[in-house]
């Protein structure tokens, strides 16, 4: 039996959310096409015959603007020094496959933040881009002179194939021991952080521009009922305009949110939720700190990793994968 965990790692929006999800089986993680969609680590376990692999998805390694981008990055790298293997995941832009270069220096900032120790994996993905899979041999190439990777896995992770693939890669890499976990744990997190970034991910739907990176969600109440979980919740933006927005004309904006988030936990949790949202400015939240740890940024040296709670979803029952 092996066991271990794995960091998920890289620059923003290169699949470490989308791989996250497919390897479990489950839309745990929020996915969204917009920079910084991750804000906080996310343990999912997947459960093998030969081998438990306790997965930390991360935000995207980037360049801070705020308090709230500094603790993001310190939280990724915190993870992958706790970490028994680091899988670096990047990916292919068609534009610059003609000069391999200017793809790995992307990622060359990102690869020297990471400590040394914990044995490495590079999954390069969106692979299906490229059509003449000959001009990403140079690439391959690039990375491994760049640093000696234990393995490099081009995907495309559309494809369950593909996703199984890293899988088998990362389970050669993991060390001998028992299980962490029970074989029913599919995460720590608790209804709070999963009502927090459900109703942010309806936000990364309804809204673009500045707002989605304007909003943080706390809870104001959680109510068990004898059939029913009801939650009262506040969407923090830090301007006026940004307000009007998420309400929408009517109220029709911030409904459609509600009820987006209310069937995404419902599915998770397998049971009715009441979901209640209030809009409120709270100017510059994402610099105040104080005012993050209260909205649960925390930190990283406050966050407990890796602690399966007794009140985290489990995974449900389900035919053979």
């Amino acid at each position: 039996m092996r066991f271990g965990s794995v960091a998920l790692l890289g620059r923003t929006n290169v699949g470490k959310s989308t791989f996250l999800n497919a390897v479990l089986g489950e839309s745990l993680a929020v996915v969204s096409p917009i920079p910084q969609t991750t804000r906080e680590a996310l343990l999912g376990v997947v459960h093998r015959p030969e081998a438990q692999i306790a997965f930390v998805d991360t935000p995207g390694l980037h360049r801070p603007k705020s308090e709230l981008g500094r603790r993001m990055n310190a939280t990724a790298l915190e993870v992958a020094r706790a970490a028994d293997v680091l899988v670096v995941m990047t990916d292919v832009d068609p534009a610059l496959v003609k000069t391999p270069d200017a793809l790995l220096e992307r990622d060359r900032e990102v690869i020297d933040l990471l400590p040394a120790g914990p044995a490495r994996l590079l999954v390069l993905n969106k692979v299906d881009l490229v059509r003449d899979k000959q001009k990403l041999l140079p690439v391959l190439v690039g990375y491994e002179q760049m640093h000696p990777f234990a393995a490099l896995v081009p995907v495309t992770l559309r494809s369950g194939r593909d996703a199984e693939r890293v899988l088998d890669a990362i389970v050669e890499l993991l060390p001998q021991g028992d299980a962490g976990y029970d074989t029913d744990t599919l995460t720590d997190r608790t209804t709070p952080f999963f009502v927090r970034e459900y109703v942010r991910e309806q936000v990364l739907v309804a809204a673009r521009g500045e707002v989605p990176h304007a909003v943080a969600v706390s809870i104001d109440a959680i109510e068990e009922r004898e059939r029913l979980l009801s939650v009262k919740a506040t969407i923090h933006v830090e301007k006026e305009g940004q307000r009007r927005i998420l309400i929408g004309k009517g109220g029709a904006t911030i409904k459609a949110i509600g009820t987006g988030a209310r069937q995404r936990l419902e599915e998770l949790y397998g049971r009715k939720l009441y979901l209640e949202l209030f809009v409120r400015i709270t100017p510059k939240w994402k610099d105040v700190p104080r005012q993050l740890a209260e909205l649960g940024y925390e930190a990283p040296s406050e966050k407990r990793l890796l602690t399966a709670l007794p009140d985290a979803p489990k995974r449900r029952a389900r035919g053979p994968r």
